[in-house]
């Protein structure tokens, strides 16, 4: 509750859209970790091939050392814990820069941090903080000793961050920004969805990374959808989160409701439609407070449908078939997630497998997220790599790759046709064994043994060099 209180204050999201962003996404990061991650992090065994089938290979997972992360407000707990964990489980220390817009809570979760590394002995240089504006981030980017970055934030400052970490090859994870679609078919069940779409819009006030906004609806319950949408929407609570009840807090990010305000007018001035909200509310408190909007009407002329809005605003737009659902979500520049509610199991796997996206969600919304051993990031302009699950927990590492003798009396020695100075029928030797391992079929396999066989016991006569032909 404390935690959850802290994040309501700092971030202005409800109490319950903290337990839910904050503590069970952390929650089962943990629990994941615990259970699955060292499973993930052992030797791997690999196959050793045709030829070398009497040695053992293997890939190492090695700490890579020093992880840098930079890491937005809008979940300031679980944002900093997400990278820590999976950090501090595979060996490495990690430096977070925390944003300017949620310095006061991260102190406090930094004490929390600290208290866990005192309780097992471990030094709290381990896991560092860090706070300030730009020019911090610049200098955990471009430090020498960091090994990795992970970058979480927008698409223009992800660019900044890739070019600055180039000058010392850093490689970076880009998590950027998203503008995730619910595709919601003629046959889906609007009694289980509608209350999935709701949450998924405007959860935390729409502040989410993989936060709804195209709600893609087929003609044929368009308007069922809107019936049921719309009255819920009109009715919901909006306020400072812990002086009432509330279903909709406040924005946090400086300007950041008067920018959603400014992708709204556009879309009316090209023709959309307000059917709910729309309007900036102004507040004796001084709080951002934008209230829960329905737009429909929205078409690609408008910045909206392009542009990620990070805010209490659900687009509802029409489609018709499926291959024109397809195309409507991948014209879009983003690819973070995806949702698609379906009667049918099939068509909505269907439809999922051909979305440029970096997760896919059927009859749910973002359950990609609380399945932990599953792997976390985008496409196209939200980014690449990966954190969360098992390939976000072995990016902390750098793989090695290594090979043994599986046998003790058998190694590799180098036959006296192949050692220097080389041989008339090296070449041929070696093809021989080529064609025995590698041929088309088992003629071919015997004929590369014949080949073998016949350079080693006939290999011919050494050409006459240019030299003595002289």
């Amino acid at each position: 509750e404390e935690i959850c209180n802290v994040s309501a204050k700092d971030s202005g999201k409800p109490m319950l859209d903290a337990a839910f962003g904050e503590i069970l996404t952390t929650c089962e990061k943990i629990r994941w970790l615990l259970a699955e991650g060292e499973q993930a992090l052992k030797p791997e065994p690999r196959s050793a091939g045709s030829m070398m089938f009497y040695k053992s290979a293997r890939v190492e997972y090695h700490p890579l050392g020093v992880i840098g992360a930079i890491v937005p407000w809008n979940y300031p707990f679980h944002n900093i814990l997400n990278p820590v964990t999976a950090a501090v489980f595979a060996g490495c220390g990690i430096v977070v820069k925390v944003s300017e817009y949620a310095s006061w809570s991260s102190e406090y979760y930094e004490r929390i941090i600290h208290a866990a590394l005192d309780a097992v002995g471990a030094s709290r240089d381990l896991v560092q903080v860090v706070h300030g504006f730009g020019t911090t981030g610049q200098a955990l980017v471009k430090a020498k000793d960091v090994s990795k970055l992970i970058f979480v934030g927008s698409t223009g400052i992800g660019r900044k961050v890739l070019e600055a970490a180039a000058e010392n090859l850093t490689p970076v994870v880009l998590e950027l920004g998203g503008k995730d679609p619910v595709i919601v078919c003629d046959d889906a069940n609007l009694n289980q969805l509608v209350p999935i779409t709701l949450r998924a819009t405007f959860q935390s006030c729409g502040q989410n990374c993989t936060g709804a906004e195209r709600i893609l609806v087929q003609e044929g319950i368009y308007d069922k959808f809107l019936d049921k949408v719309v009255p819920t929407v009109e009715n919901m609570r909006q306020g400072a989160p812990l002086d009432s009840l509330v279903d909709c807090g406040a924005m946090c990010m400086p300007k950041q409701a008067s920018n959603v305000q400014a992708l709204v007018d556009d879309a009316v001035l090209r023709g959309a439609k307000v059917l709910v909200g729309g309007k900036l509310k102004t507040s004796k408190s001084g709080g951002q407070y934008y209230p829960p909007t329905i737009l429909v009407g929205v078409t690609k002329e408008m910045r909206i449908w392009n542009e990620e809005v990070f805010g209490p605003v659900m687009c509802v737009e029409k489609f018709s078939t499926d291959e024109e659902a397809v195309r409507l979500v991948n014209s879009n520049p983003f690819g973070l997630g995806s949702s698609i509610f379906s009667g049918s199991k099939a068509r909505a796997k269907k439809i999922a497998i051909q979305l440029k996206t970096g997760a896919s969600s059927i009859n749910d919304f973002a359950t990609t997220y609380l399945c932990q051993s599953l792997p976390f990031g985008g496409v196209k302009e939200s980014g690449f790599d990966k954190f969360g699950g098992i390939e976000g927990l072995r990016g902390m590492c750098y793989t090695k790759a290594v090979c043994e003798d599986k046998f003790p009396l058998m190694n590799t020695t180098v036959p006296p046709e192949l050692q220097y100075p080389v041989k008339a029928h090296s070449f041929k030797m070696v093809c021989g064994i080529v064609h025995f391992f590698y041929g088309l079929g088992i003629f071919s396999n015997l004929t590369g043994l014949v080949r073998l066989l016949k350079a080693l016991i006939a290999p011919g006569k050494p050409p006459v060099s240019d030299k003595k032909q002289a």
